[in-house]
């Protein structure tokens, strides 16, 4: 790996576990369009370096959710019973989608899907909407359900299931602080059971590059998970005293461009 790659992942890390803490995302929506590109340009076909990405971010995101849900936990915020309620539905979801959905689906599909996620979620933080209030939470059946859908269109997407779980925990007269803190705490299993199932459905993959296992990109991994895991805690600090919603609206125009970016790849694939 070179110097110039090296560093170039070292500050991707650095900022995407910055904006996993202080806003509340898993990270993937950052990462994937960095990594499609650099894994483009080391020579992997775009279909297949979409699916790489996507895989290594959510593998990633293991590391970055474990060290952020450590900041909320201190400070009170993560609702434990409605995390460990939605997490057998999130541990299957992610397991079906990474080992079964996952490599059935066309890379520039893939993409697709990933661009119209993040418009979505661009959409969300540029005008600060959120579900109103108008029921309680479902009993633990309702919330295997809940949590199975978020386990599979996160795995799809390459993300932490925040742009579903804090708007349904928030519809559900949860409030923003604990929906935020408890979505960053679904998102270590939903990781985990995407990133095995990622595994599993590209264990006979020939490597795309060197350092390549199956869809995962294992020198990135490498670089990436101590950088987000350092400053995702720090972000998560700032979250309470900096000014979220104007960087929020910074971000989404950012999220714009990477929308486009990845929709223009799932129609150049």
């Amino acid at each position: 790996m070179s110097i110039e790659l090296l560093l170039g992942l070292a500050l991707l890390g650095v900022l995407t576990g910055f904006l996993a803490g202080l806003l509340g995302i898993g990270g993937g929506m950052v990462l994937v369009p960095a990594l499609s590109a650099l894994l483009q340009w080391q020579g992997v076909a775009t279909p297949l370096a979409v699916k790489m990405a996507i895989a290594t971010a959510m593998a990633c995101i293991t590391g970055t959710s474990l060290s952020s849900v450590r900041a909320h936990h201190r400070r009170g915020a993560v609702r434990w019973p409605v995390v460990a309620s939605l997490a057998p539905g999130v541990l299957l979801g992610g397991l079906l989608s990474g080992a079964a959905l996952f490599g059935l689906l066309r890379g520039q599909w893939l993409a697709a899907l990933f661009s119209g996620f993040v418009l979505l979620s661009a959409w969300q933080m540029w005008s600060g909407s959120q579900a109103p209030a108008e029921r309680s939470l479902p009993p633990r059946a309702g919330l295997l359900g809940v949590g199975l859908v978020i386990g599979l269109l996160s795995g799809l997407v390459g993300a932490g299931g925040g742009f579903l779980t804090v708007p349904f925990l928030s519809w559900c007269a949860v409030p923003i602080h604990q929906a935020v803190a408890s979505s960053a705490a679904l998102g270590f299993p939903i990781a985990l059971a995407s990133t095995l199932g990622y595994v599993w459905g590209g264990w006979s993959l020939q490597p795309a590059l060197s350092g390549a296992f199956g869809y995962l990109y294992l020198p990135a991994l490498a670089v990436l998970v101590p950088c987000t895991m350092l400053t995702a805690p720090l972000g998560a600090r700032a979250a309470h005293a900096l000014p979220v919603r104007k960087l929020k609206r910074g971000f989404a125009l950012l999220l714009l461009v990477l929308a486009a970016d990845m929709a223009r790849r799932s129609l150049s694939g």
